[in-house]
Protein backbone atom coordinates (compact mmCIF):
# COMPACT_ATOMS: atom_id res chain seq x y z
CA UNK A 1 0.00 0.00 0.00
CA UNK A 2 1.09 3.58 -0.62
CA UNK A 3 1.87 5.96 2.21
CA UNK A 4 -1.32 7.91 1.46
CA UNK A 5 -3.46 4.78 1.65
CA UNK A 6 -1.75 3.81 4.90
CA UNK A 7 -2.48 7.29 6.23
CA UNK A 8 -6.18 6.94 5.41
CA UNK A 9 -6.30 3.57 7.20
CA UNK A 10 -4.55 5.01 10.25
CA UNK A 11 -6.87 8.02 10.37
CA UNK A 12 -9.93 5.78 10.14
CA UNK A 13 -8.96 3.90 13.31
CA UNK A 14 -11.09 5.39 16.14
CA UNK A 15 -8.49 4.33 18.72
CA UNK A 16 -5.94 6.70 17.17
CA UNK A 17 -8.35 9.56 17.84
CA UNK A 18 -9.51 8.81 21.38
CA UNK A 19 -6.58 7.11 23.15
CA UNK A 20 -4.30 9.06 25.52
CA UNK A 21 -2.05 11.31 23.41
CA UNK A 22 -4.29 10.52 20.49
CA UNK A 23 -5.31 12.90 17.73
CA UNK A 24 -8.00 14.72 19.73
CA UNK A 25 -5.76 15.32 22.74
CA UNK A 26 -2.80 16.38 20.60
CA UNK A 27 -4.99 18.69 18.50
CA UNK A 28 -6.30 20.35 21.65
CA UNK A 29 -2.77 20.93 22.96
CA UNK A 30 -1.71 22.13 19.50
CA UNK A 31 -4.47 24.75 19.55
CA UNK A 32 -3.69 25.72 23.14
CA UNK A 33 -0.03 26.42 22.34
CA UNK A 34 -1.02 28.32 19.20
CA UNK A 35 -3.64 30.41 21.05
CA UNK A 36 -1.19 31.34 23.82
CA UNK A 37 1.42 32.36 21.25
CA UNK A 38 -1.08 34.49 19.33
CA UNK A 39 -2.32 36.10 22.54
CA UNK A 40 1.21 37.16 23.47
CA UNK A 41 1.89 38.37 19.93
CA UNK A 42 -1.27 40.51 19.89
CA UNK A 43 -0.50 42.05 23.29
CA UNK A 44 3.06 42.87 22.22
CA UNK A 45 2.44 43.98 18.62
CA UNK A 46 -0.93 45.74 18.49
CA UNK A 47 -0.47 48.66 20.96
CA UNK A 48 2.79 50.04 19.48
CA UNK A 49 1.59 49.47 15.92
CA UNK A 50 -1.69 51.29 16.59
CA UNK A 51 0.03 54.17 18.38
CA UNK A 52 2.79 54.62 15.81
CA UNK A 53 0.35 54.19 12.92
CA UNK A 54 -1.93 56.83 14.42
CA UNK A 55 0.96 59.21 15.07
CA UNK A 56 2.65 58.47 11.74
CA UNK A 57 6.07 58.02 13.30
CA UNK A 58 8.94 55.52 13.09
CA UNK A 59 7.39 53.72 10.14
CA UNK A 60 10.69 52.80 8.51
CA UNK A 61 12.15 51.55 11.79
CA UNK A 62 9.03 49.54 12.61
CA UNK A 63 8.81 47.86 9.22
CA UNK A 64 12.57 47.23 9.20
CA UNK A 65 12.36 45.62 12.64
CA UNK A 66 9.46 43.51 11.44
CA UNK A 67 11.40 42.29 8.41
CA UNK A 68 14.49 41.50 10.47
CA UNK A 69 12.51 39.54 13.05
CA UNK A 70 10.95 37.45 10.28
CA UNK A 71 14.43 36.19 9.44
CA UNK A 72 14.81 34.58 12.88
CA UNK A 73 13.92 30.89 12.42
CA UNK A 74 11.57 29.36 14.99
CA UNK A 75 13.65 26.19 15.05
CA UNK A 76 16.72 28.19 16.11
CA UNK A 77 14.79 29.74 19.01
CA UNK A 78 13.55 26.31 20.09
CA UNK A 79 17.12 25.00 19.94
CA UNK A 80 18.28 27.82 22.21
CA UNK A 81 15.44 27.14 24.63
CA UNK A 82 16.41 23.46 24.72
CA UNK A 83 19.42 24.29 26.92
CA UNK A 84 17.46 26.55 29.29
CA UNK A 85 15.03 25.74 32.12
CA UNK A 86 12.17 26.54 29.71
CA UNK A 87 13.40 23.93 27.24
CA UNK A 88 10.86 21.19 27.86
CA UNK A 89 7.96 23.27 29.15
CA UNK A 90 5.00 24.59 27.20
CA UNK A 91 6.47 28.10 27.29
CA UNK A 92 9.41 27.32 25.02
CA UNK A 93 7.25 26.77 21.90
CA UNK A 94 4.78 29.45 23.00
CA UNK A 95 7.47 32.15 23.18
CA UNK A 96 9.17 30.97 19.98
CA UNK A 97 5.87 31.03 18.09
CA UNK A 98 4.94 34.43 19.54
CA UNK A 99 8.19 35.86 18.16
CA UNK A 100 7.25 34.31 14.82
CA UNK A 101 3.74 35.83 14.92
CA UNK A 102 4.65 39.39 15.88
CA UNK A 103 6.03 40.67 12.50
CA UNK A 104 2.91 40.20 10.32
CA UNK A 105 0.63 41.64 13.02
CA UNK A 106 2.96 44.59 13.58
CA UNK A 107 3.47 45.42 9.92
CA UNK A 108 -0.14 45.01 8.79
CA UNK A 109 -1.56 47.01 11.69
CA UNK A 110 0.84 49.91 11.11
CA UNK A 111 0.25 49.95 7.34
CA UNK A 112 -3.52 49.68 7.86
CA UNK A 113 -3.57 52.79 10.05
CA UNK A 114 -1.29 54.74 7.73
CA UNK A 115 -3.42 53.96 4.67
CA UNK A 116 -6.57 55.46 6.17
CA UNK A 117 -7.67 58.42 4.04
CA UNK A 118 -6.17 61.53 5.66
CA UNK A 119 -9.19 63.60 4.53
CA UNK A 120 -11.45 61.38 6.63
CA UNK A 121 -9.14 61.79 9.62
CA UNK A 122 -9.09 65.57 9.23
CA UNK A 123 -12.87 65.62 8.94
CA UNK A 124 -13.14 63.67 12.18
CA UNK A 125 -10.86 66.13 13.92
CA UNK A 126 -12.90 69.02 12.55
CA UNK A 127 -15.95 67.45 14.22
CA UNK A 128 -14.17 67.86 17.54
CA UNK A 129 -12.97 64.29 18.06
CA UNK A 130 -9.96 63.78 20.29
CA UNK A 131 -6.91 61.86 19.12
CA UNK A 132 -8.11 58.75 20.98
CA UNK A 133 -11.55 59.00 19.41
CA UNK A 134 -10.06 59.41 15.94
CA UNK A 135 -7.89 56.32 16.45
CA UNK A 136 -10.65 54.05 17.77
CA UNK A 137 -13.76 55.36 16.01
CA UNK A 138 -12.32 56.37 12.63
CA UNK A 139 -8.94 54.82 11.88
CA UNK A 140 -9.45 51.42 13.49
CA UNK A 141 -12.68 50.53 11.60
CA UNK A 142 -11.08 51.54 8.31
CA UNK A 143 -7.79 49.77 9.08
CA UNK A 144 -9.48 46.61 10.37
CA UNK A 145 -9.35 44.66 7.07
CA UNK A 146 -5.54 44.92 6.95
CA UNK A 147 -5.25 44.32 10.70
CA UNK A 148 -7.29 41.14 10.41
CA UNK A 149 -5.22 40.04 7.42
CA UNK A 150 -2.09 40.28 9.55
CA UNK A 151 -3.71 38.38 12.41
CA UNK A 152 -5.01 35.70 10.06
CA UNK A 153 -1.63 35.29 8.37
CA UNK A 154 0.15 35.06 11.71
CA UNK A 155 -2.36 32.56 13.12
CA UNK A 156 -2.10 30.20 10.15
CA UNK A 157 1.71 30.35 10.28
CA UNK A 158 1.68 29.67 14.02
CA UNK A 159 -0.66 26.69 13.72
CA UNK A 160 1.49 25.20 10.98
CA UNK A 161 4.78 25.88 12.75
CA UNK A 162 3.57 24.64 16.17
CA UNK A 163 4.33 21.20 14.76
CA UNK A 164 7.98 21.85 15.69
CA UNK A 165 7.07 21.82 19.39
CA UNK A 166 7.17 18.02 19.18
CA UNK A 167 10.96 18.26 18.89
CA UNK A 168 11.02 19.31 22.55
CA UNK A 169 8.43 16.76 23.57
CA UNK A 170 5.54 19.19 23.18
CA UNK A 171 2.10 17.68 22.80
CA UNK A 172 1.14 18.90 19.34
CA UNK A 173 0.20 17.11 16.15
CA UNK A 174 3.89 17.14 15.34
CA UNK A 175 4.13 14.21 17.76
CA UNK A 176 2.26 12.11 15.19
CA UNK A 177 4.84 12.94 12.52
CA UNK A 178 7.69 12.34 14.96
CA UNK A 179 6.18 8.98 15.90
CA UNK A 180 5.90 8.02 12.25
CA UNK A 181 9.55 8.78 11.59
CA UNK A 182 10.53 6.90 14.73
CA UNK A 183 8.67 3.80 13.51
CA UNK A 184 9.73 4.37 9.90
CA UNK A 185 6.03 4.26 9.07
CA UNK A 186 5.49 6.89 6.40
CA UNK A 187 1.75 6.37 6.46
CA UNK A 188 1.69 7.87 9.96
CA UNK A 189 3.97 10.68 8.79
CA UNK A 190 1.57 11.53 5.97
CA UNK A 191 -1.38 11.30 8.36
CA UNK A 192 0.26 13.78 10.72
CA UNK A 193 1.01 16.15 7.86
CA UNK A 194 -2.61 15.96 6.68
CA UNK A 195 -3.87 16.71 10.19
CA UNK A 196 -1.63 19.78 10.52
CA UNK A 197 -2.67 21.02 7.07
CA UNK A 198 -6.35 20.52 7.91
CA UNK A 199 -5.99 22.40 11.20
CA UNK A 200 -4.21 25.30 9.46
CA UNK A 201 -6.91 25.40 6.78
CA UNK A 202 -9.64 25.37 9.44
CA UNK A 203 -7.89 28.26 11.21
CA UNK A 204 -7.81 30.21 7.96
CA UNK A 205 -11.51 29.61 7.29
CA UNK A 206 -12.61 30.54 10.82
CA UNK A 207 -10.56 33.75 10.91
CA UNK A 208 -11.69 34.67 7.40
CA UNK A 209 -15.30 34.39 8.62
CA UNK A 210 -14.45 36.49 11.69
CA UNK A 211 -12.76 39.06 9.46
CA UNK A 212 -15.85 39.35 7.25
CA UNK A 213 -18.06 39.66 10.34
CA UNK A 214 -16.09 42.50 11.95
CA UNK A 215 -15.27 44.40 8.75
CA UNK A 216 -18.52 44.90 6.86
CA UNK A 217 -18.11 46.11 3.32
CA UNK A 218 -18.87 49.61 2.10
CA UNK A 219 -20.72 51.73 2.65
CA UNK A 220 -19.30 52.07 6.17
CA UNK A 221 -21.51 53.60 8.81
CA UNK A 222 -18.93 56.19 9.74
CA UNK A 223 -18.42 57.69 6.31
CA UNK A 224 -21.88 59.23 5.75
CA UNK A 225 -21.54 61.15 9.02
CA UNK A 226 -18.12 62.45 8.08
CA UNK A 227 -18.65 63.37 4.46
CA UNK A 228 -21.21 66.12 5.08
CA UNK A 229 -18.91 67.57 7.69
CA UNK A 230 -16.02 67.46 5.23
CA UNK A 231 -18.17 69.42 2.76
CA UNK A 232 -19.04 71.95 5.43
CA UNK A 233 -15.37 72.37 6.38
CA UNK A 234 -14.39 72.81 2.73
CA UNK A 235 -17.12 75.41 2.27
CA UNK A 236 -15.96 77.61 5.13
CA UNK A 237 -14.59 80.95 3.91
CA UNK A 238 -10.87 81.50 4.43
CA UNK A 239 -9.97 83.49 7.53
Amino acid sequence: MSALADAVVWLNDPLNWTRPRGILELAGQHLRISALAMGIALVVALPPAVWLGHRGRSGGFLLGLSNVSRAVPTLAILTIFAVTPLGFTIWAPVIALAVFAIPPVLANTYVGFREVDRDVVEAARAMGMTGRQVAWRVELPLALPLVMTGIRTAAVQVVATATLAALLGGGTLGAVIRSGFGRQDYGIVVAGALLVAALALLTELVLAAVSRAVTPGPPRRLLPSLRPRRAQVAALPPT
